[in-house]
């Protein structure tokens, strides 16, 4: 694993930097494989840069996307991960429909939804039971609690290491989430953390010793190359000795 730190001076060139380092990604995949997987995450924080994305003159033909995570409900449920992505950027771009790989959250159970999407993930990639597809890109956030994705403090989701797919729980209500071990597989890991608020759980993360399932952004430790890209609110007490 490579890992790499950045902090930034301001949400802005946080943003900025994202976007650069997103098209650097793209760029790799594209000269490699001529096309380019991607996994978004949710949030309020990765919304300007999927504005931004909708702005680049990219070979969309070429641009696979699926979702890292999804609240279970209706695509056009206002707490959508996929809607937000939509508006923001995906309805914005000649994305072919085929392209766009959202989690299904329509069957009234989760387990059987998570299923479902490993199962399209699995027939996309040509990949077995028995393995795990590889993505150029993972974007993650971290909350305040140092869950990423819906991998939650304490929840069965974090043990999961047979599947690809699984269902996180967020207090009672359930998710449909990337499993660990299928984030640590992919090229390119980038976390974008922004806010004074994500400090103590940041602390825990870069931390010597903690327990990750408590701080399960610990969890993800890809076989490429991990980035935390921080904003100087979030990051400025991680000093570069202790990264």
């Amino acid at each position: 694993m490579k890992k790499l730190v950045e902090i930034l001076p301001d949400k802005q060139a946080l943003i900025d930097r994202s976007l650069a380092l997103v098209l650097e990604k793209i760029d790799n995949a594209l000269a490699e494989r001529e096309f380019c997987t991607i996994a978004l995450s949710g949030g309020s924080t990765p919304k300007p840069l999927y504005e931004a994305l909708a702005e680049q003159p990219l070979p969309w033909e070429k641009i696979h996307v699926f979702w890292g995570d999804e609240r279970y409900v209706s695509p056009d449920h206002p707490d959508s991960n996929q809607r937000m992505a939509r508006l923001a950027w995906l309805d914005r771009v000649p994305l072919p429909p085929e392209n766009i790989h959202p989690a299904p959250t329509d069957s009234q159970d989760p387990a059987l939804d998570a299923s479902r999407y490993e199962e399209e993930i699995r027939q996309w990639f040509g990949v077995p039971a028995h393995s795990l597809p590889v993505f150029d890109i993972v974007l993650l956030g971290m909350g305040d609690d140092g869950h990423t994705a819906s991998l939650f403090p304490r929840t069965e989701a974090l043990t999961v290491s047979d599947r690809c797919i699984t269902v996180g729980d967020k207090d009672g209500q359930p998710r449909i989430t990337f499993t660990a071990p299928l984030i640590d597989r992919s090229r390119a890991v980038i976390f974008v953390v922004a806010g004074e608020s994500k400090r103590p759980a940041l602390r825990q993360v870069f931390a010597p010793s903690a327990d990750p399932m408590e701080y399960p952004s610990r969890l993800i430790q890809p076989e490429g190359e991990l980035w935390w890209l921080l904003d100087r609110a979030a990051g400025e007490e991680l000093q570069p000795a202790r990264i």
